[in-house]
């Protein structure tokens, strides 16, 4: 500390691999913002599937060595770089990205990724925006172009993205199903824009759906684990029907043919590869969500930070599980 370099707890990644891979340190350099850039001081910071997809090296981006992973922070501005305007010290806020990483007590992001943390929402709720919720409103308003009064089925709807779908196709005048393999996952997707739930571990679960949405099907259906359900998902589908991939972990066949009679589309999804408008875009339309109420993140797993390798272990292993994994700094 002699140097008069200031030190943070952090989680730093040296090699692609497991979640062994994950080192917690107690002596990182506290990241300096720079150009329209700002420093936040984490408060939490969200888990994403994602994050054990980087971290593996499989995933399409791959950060250069050594990294500490994180997108999703939740804090208050502990500084502001040079030409920043629209925040200044002390604003409580939130990320959908982060420049050097949201796993550590301090992260530098872009002010363009940045945003505004409404006080009814704690820090908690703060870091389970991000991802889940910019993601599921280009899943449903951008990619799948809903339209009030459509059907759609939430495939996996207890998780972070699951739930923010439910919320948000509600609030846009969709009929929501939704499915979950546990009881308390299902009463939360009841409890959070759901019309109707299913228990995908039930064998004949697809036929329930099927017997509930009638001979006209549904009409969007949003995918968490394509590789599992994508050929019943083509079975579900309406006339003009879409399913849009949010989430997939490995190979599955289909038969295309399930396509054609009801020119039904299979649309995949990248959350970064929206452009800067886009983000603006949705920025816009959930913070009204919260303004008006609509968008209420639920908290799952909870975790400290120097117990990060668990929490990467169970966000790929733990089926069934419910809202929002986050990791807590103090």
């Amino acid at each position: 500390m002699a140097t008069g370099q200031k030190l943070m707890r952090a989680v730093r990644v040296f090699e692609f691999g497991g979640p062994e891979v994950l080192k917690f340190q107690s002596d990182v350099a506290v990241p300096v913002p720079k150009d329209h850039q700002v420093l936040i001081k984490v408060h939490a910071c969200g888990v994403n599937p994602v994050d054990t997809y980087i971290r593996s090296g499989t995933y399409s981006r791959k950060p250069p060595l050594p990294y500490t992973p994180g997108l999703d922070v939740s804090g208050v501005i502990a500084a502001v770089g040079d030409n920043v305007s629209a925040f200044k010290k002390g604003d409580r806020v939130f990320t959908t990205s982060t420049v050097s990483g949201g796993y550590a007590e301090f992260a530098v992001a872009a002010e363009d990724t940045v945003h505004r943390l409404p006080e009814k929402l704690d820090f908690k709720q703060g870091a389970a925006i991000g991802v889940p919720y910019f993601t599921a409103y280009r899943a449903l308003l951008h990619s799948a172009r809903v339209k009030a009064g459509e059907s759609v089925l939430v495939h996996g709807a207890s998780g972070g993205v699951g739930l923010a779908a439910c919320q948000i196709a509600r609030a846009y005048g969709l009929t929501v199903l939704g499915t979950a393999g546990t009881e308390e996952g299902r009463n939360t997707v009841l409890q959070n824009g759901a019309h109707e739930v299913f228990n995908h571990r039930d064998a004949n679960y697809i036929d329930k759906i099927k017997k509930s949405v009638g001979d006209k099907g549904v009409d969007v259906i949003i995918e968490m684990l394509a590789n599992v359900n994508l050929s019943n998902d083509l079975s579900l589908l309406s006339y003009g029907g879409r399913v849009i991939v949010v989430g997939s972990r490995g190979p599955i066949e289909i038969n295309p043919r399930d396509t054609m009679a009801k020119e039904s589309s299979i649309i995949g999804l990248a959350l970064y590869s929206s452009t800067k408008e886009e983000f603006q875009q949705f920025a816009a339309a959930l913070q009204a969500g919260m303004e008006v109420g609509w968008l209420r993140p639920v908290i799952g797993s909870q975790y400290p930070l120097e117990k990060v390798v668990q929490a990467h272990e169970n966000i790929i292993h733990s089926s069934g599980a419910t809202g929002k994994m986050v990791l807590l700094m103090s």
